[in-house]
């Protein structure tokens, strides 16, 4: 069934970082962007142009003091905010643009304007916390949208969904001790930033709100695919989620420079269909991908493709390719899926 699906998509993204020596460079987006302007691609989306995010949308979830310093590198040529991270002169209002384009996406899926939709900003954010940016994010873009559809737009349950490579440390922190969000993030373990192992569930009301799951280097289509229907998608019906929301990270692909998994864009496609599925089942369809990371610029770019299709209807995984994949996963027997469902059974329906 085709799907009205939005993208956020603007040219002043390109702006921050545009001299750095990082994988997290303007060409990621650039490579997206002319895919979009490709004849395959042109004039099949709906364009929900960005706005830049205001003091208190990032108040929503980060200190004011951190605010501030950020605000500080606006002209400076450049500003080491931390190791990874660093701010040019148009970081600042590339950053806040990146936020408000996250925000401009999620009304529009509240609203009906659009079915889905994939908010194709930059720099990435599901590292940054309260206090501090790290690994390649100024503002975690994915929290604020979150916090901004609870506490502006009346939602009650966010499901957060987190494909990235990377554990997104800072996401889980901020939502650690609620229930009113649940992250569930997929991840290559060890890897960057060393956290979300499966004992990290969530404290206080949010225990049981955090699921991770820790995969070794090298997992595939198939393992990814069980996962999401062994544990994500019962989740999510017991959770009854208002609306999803995805950390779509693409340094899953196989050719990634900065990981190990071996994930194409059919397998791309696939978790978007069994997230789209669940969006289906629980929150007539509102579904909102944000883009974290993915430095294989041939690869980003065929694999947002895929994604692309899937969300406005134009392909559809099917059934039998999904019990394929499932069955090849049960044949490499990892023992990660147990070990998550252990800890998490007295609360979800997984088994």
């Amino acid at each position: 069934m085709k799907k009205k699906t939005g993208i956020v998509k603007d040219e002043r993204y390109l702006r921050h970082g545009s001299y750095l020596l990082n994988p997290e460079t303007p060409s990621r987006l650039k490579e997206v962007y002319d895919l979009l302007d490709s004849p395959e691609f042109r004039d099949k989306f709906l364009l929900l142009p960005p706005r830049y995010a205001n003091v208190e949308d990032l108040m929503l979830v980060h200190s004011k003091n951190y605010i501030d310093m950020v605000a500080a590198t606006r002209g400076q040529r450049l500003t080491v905010l931390d190791p990874d991270t660093h701010a040019t002169e148009e970081s600042y209002d590339t950053a806040l643009l990146a936020v408000g384009g996250c925000l401009s996406a999620l009304e529009a899926v509240i609203e009906g304007k659009v079915d889905n939709a994939f908010a194709l900003i930059r720099p990435p954010g599901h590292h940054a916390d309260r206090n501090h940016s790290a690994g390649f994010c100024i503002f975690n873009n994915i929290a604020i949208t979150a916090a901004y559809a609870l506490r502006q737009l009346g939602l009650k349950r966010i499901l957060i969904v987190d494909w990235d490579l990377h554990h997104g440390d800072g996401t889980q922190n901020i939502f650690y001790r609620t229930s009113a969000v649940l992250y569930f993030s997929i991840h290559q373990y060890p890897a960057y930033p060393g956290s979300g192992w499966l004992t990290e569930i969530g404290e206080g009301e949010g225990r049981y709100y955090t699921v991770n799951v820790p995969l070794k280097a090298f997992a595939d289509n198939a393992t990814y695919v069980m996962v999401f229907r062994r544990l994500l998608q019962p989740i999510a019906r017991a959770y009854r989620p208002d609306i999803i929301l995805v950390s779509a990270g693409f340094d899953i692909y196989q050719h990634d420079p900065l990981g190990d998994m071996q994930v194409t864009p059919l397998g791309f496609a696939t978790l978007t269909r069994l997230v789209m599925d669940a969006a289906d089942e629980c929150c007539a369809g509102k579904l909102l991908l944000i883009l974290e990371g993915g430095y294989d610029t041939h690869g980003l770019r065929n694999s947002v493709g895929a994604v692309l299709k899937e969300l406005s209807g134009e392909t559809h995984v099917s059934e039998d390719d999904i019990h394929r994949l499932e069955y090849e996963a049960e044949q490499q027997r990892d023992r990660i899926i147990p070990q998550v469902i252990a800890q998490i059974k007295e609360k979800w329906p997984v088994c």
